[in-house]
């Protein structure tokens, strides 16, 4: 494809863009997971979210630090409780609650 004067048109950079970026971060996404699969494995948890299984550890325990969730061992596994009450962290949603999150996005 040209400009018209001869030029080559820049590639399509909207379309690489695109498959980039998501709308929740990497954050809603393991807690999401963890919603629907309370003793998810984490390994399995980045498996989905696309992450290293050592960023999950980093997310869940600043999730836990920061009181989103609790870790409780049942045997060899883990089951994560998330305390839907909390709101939410950035300013733009800190209305919303976790609850509202999670009740939006998982089936």
């Amino acid at each position: 494809m040209t400009t018209g004067a001869g030029d080559i048109a820049p590639m399509d950079t909207h379309r690489t863009r695109a498959a980039t970026w998501t709308f929740l971060s990497n954050h809603a996404h393991v807690l999401l997971c963890l919603a629907r699969t309370p003793n998810m494995r984490l390994r399995e948890v980045s498996e989905k979210v696309g992450i290293t299984e050592r960023a999950v550890q980093r997310i869940v325990a600043d999730l836990q630090d920061e009181g989103y969730i609790e870790i409780h061992k049942e045997g060899r596994r883990n089951r994560y409780v998330i305390h839907l009450d909390r709101s939410l962290r950035h300013g733009v949603e800190s209305r919303c609650r976790v609850e509202d999150l999670i009740s939006l996005l998982v089936s």
